[in-house]
């Protein structure tokens, strides 16, 4: 009888050693998968990061007056470091004066609008949305004009808080004429365009009425996307904005997974699907018109980028912001260093380079997406 209940007894332990250690066997799988996924997404940002740096080098090398890598490191090194290098004064001023803070801005507006693109896509469910498409850019551009050709809102205002208002006015128009056309995802794209031909038709209007010669041949040399004459101030302007919004989609990223599948899905997973909305539309407005203000509108980065990066590292928002941020950044750099070698010594505007390259893969992606249905 003893003997009997020992038994029992070990065969109810070794029953439930055997259920323990099922259960733990998926925890310790899932566990594994997410170190991994973890390992692997910072392998690949540092890799992302150190080609980013790369890039950004040797860009920098590129154009009329030559300039090594190592003359590079010189400049960056008695700037950054307080070193001694001796370099040759016009090589200092080529580097840290010109090119630099041109890759530099060149990366933080291809981050930035890559971001805004990834958002806006997942935020409104439609893969042709961004802020290009949506009007978003052409309303910045309107309000950046009328600040400084009309002087509408003085000093106090900028050129920055003229586009952000731009913008702002424009992203509200959109979605009010989808509303009003029954609402779904193509009707936010055809109000995106009208909004685009509008706010395009203002800013020729404010531009041709009341800009001089000067001012005409400036703003819209500007309007095609520009980097010329960027300088240290707009480099920290769009580095801060863009390192904010990095974050704040880092922040949200578990969101824009939910908001892919619906404001239901969203909304019963806990989340404030309207807070959590404005906010990341403001923040989208806000890059889009600092973006604008400092390089004027450039198309297609916002439309493209991201659908890279998902091609390449899966849906998860807690991979595509990174990787459509350094994704978006070595595009501008090379796209705006292509743009400045290739008519030398007049320089491309970089907006007209993203068009180039962008229409092709806005091509390939509605094919791919008709293939698909």
């Amino acid at each position: 009888m003893a003997g009997s209940n020992r038994g029992a007894v070990a065969a109810t332990v070794g029953a439930r050693s055997t259920n323990a250690a099922g259960a733990a066997a998926p925890r310790v799988l899932r566990t594994r998968r997410r170190l991994r996924t973890a390992l692997l997404g910072t392998v690949f940002t540092l890799g992302g990061l150190a080609l980013l740096v790369l890039s950004v080098g040797v860009a920098i090398t590129l154009g009329p007056a030559d300039v090594s890598l190592v003359n590079v490191r010189d400049v960056v090194l008695n700037h950054l470091a307080g070193a001694q290098i001796p370099v040759r004064v016009s090589e200092d001023a080529i580097v840290w004066q010109e090119r630099l803070p041109r890759a530099l801005v060149a990366a933080a507006c291809g981050a930035g609008l890559g971001l805004c693109g990834a958002i806006m896509q997942s935020l409104l469910r439609n893969p042709l949305a961004d802020p290009y498409v949506l009007g978003v850019s052409s309303g910045a551009s309107t309000g950046a004009v009328a600040t400084g050709v009309l002087g509408l809102g003085g000093a106090a205002l900028g050129l920055s808080g003229g586009a952000f208002i731009g913008a702002l006015v424009a992203f509200a128009l959109v979605l009010a004429l989808a509303r009003m056309a029954g609402g779904g995802n193509d009707r936010v794209v055809l109000a995106g365009v009208a909004s685009t031909q509008l706010f395009s038709a203002l800013t020729s209007l404010v531009v041709f009425a009341f800009a001089d010669s000067d001012e005409t041949r400036g703003v819209m040399f500007w309007l095609l996307g520009s980097l010329e004459g960027v300088r240290w101030d707009d480099v920290g302007l769009c580095l801060a904005v863009v390192a904010a919004g990095t974050l704040i989609c880092l922040r949200y990223a578990h969101a824009l997974d939910a908001f892919a599948f619906g404001d239901e899905v969203a909304s019963s997973l806990g989340l404030n699907v309207r807070r959590v909305r404005l906010l990341l539309l403001l923040m989208t407005a806000l890059i889009t018109a600092t973006l604008v203000s400092v390089a004027g509108a450039i198309g297609f980065v916002g439309l493209v980028l991201p659908h890279a990066a998902r091609l390449l590292f899966g849906s998860r928002h807690t991979r595509v912001v990174p990787a459509t941020a350094v994704l978006g950044a070595i595009f501008m750099v090379w796209v705006d260093a292509g743009s400045r070698v290739a008519f030398a010594p007049t320089p491309l505007p970089v907006g007209v380079g993203t068009a180039l390259i962008g229409v092709p893969v806005f091509i390939a992606l509605l094919a791919r997406r008709r293939r698909a249905a």
